[in-house]
């Protein structure tokens, strides 16, 4: 991992502060959301249709989403910024791994992975800094690489910061955030956009994209 910049050891420091917190709820993010849990075995599916390869779970926390999409029949791996978050995901889950690393510089070769996820990952990502992520997703993935982001859509608003919980992140039109990964390379599969559930405050955005050759 290169060294971090403030952005990410600020992002690292909140998360690690609630990790143990955080831990619990994100154990059943995905209880009571039928849609989120489609819109990861469409992902699951177009990456098998591919044929086997490594997908990475970027941002994953204590590792509840790294679990799922293992048992969704990937070869997957986490990583994330934050220790005390992997510590958390590797006493839970031994027999997957996770590792320490920062999404806009992997540890990965070229075109070594079949898909990646990113799940509420980019959020805290400062806007001018994204289409560094989107340029490091593409040289990972392998040509006809899936690439799964879920986010805090803005209805009908700019990119605007708001007040997340752990930290600050931004909510993101799903054209612009559309439109950012299509110049560094992505094609659009398909989206699907979610009404916030209860105890959500915003509607939940979310993007299949396709690695050009």
């Amino acid at each position: 991992m290169t060294e971090p910049s403030s952005y990410h050891r600020v992002t690292a420091d909140a998360y690690d502060a609630v990790a143990v917190v955080y831990a619990d709820l994100a154990r059943n993010a995905l209880d009571g959301f039928p849609l989120d849990r489609a819109v990861l075995a469409a992902f699951a599916e177009t990456v098998r249709a591919a044929g086997p390869g490594p997908v990475a779970e970027l941002g994953c926390g204590p590792g509840s989403l790294t679990a799922h999409l293992r048992d969704l029949g990937l070869d997957v791996f986490g990583v994330d910024l934050s220790p005390a978050l992997l510590a958390l995901a590797r006493e839970a889950y031994p027999d997957l791994r996770f590792e320490l690393g920062a999404m806009e510089a992997l540890d990965v070769g070229d075109g070594r992975l079949r898909g990646i996820v990113s799940w509420y990952s980019v959020i805290h990502a400062p806007p001018r800094d994204l289409p560094a992520y989107f340029e490091e997703f593409r040289r990972v993935l392998a040509p006809g690489g899936a690439l799964l982001l879920a986010f805090f859509e803005s209805e009908g608003e700019p990119t605007t910061a708001f007040d997340h919980k752990v930290t600050t992140a931004y909510r993101w039109p799903v054209d612009g955030l559309a439109g950012l990964a299509g110049e560094a390379g992505f094609t659009e599969v398909g989206r699907m956009l979610r009404e916030p559930g209860e105890g959500e405050r915003f509607r939940r955005g979310h993007l299949l994209l396709r690695s050009g050759s």
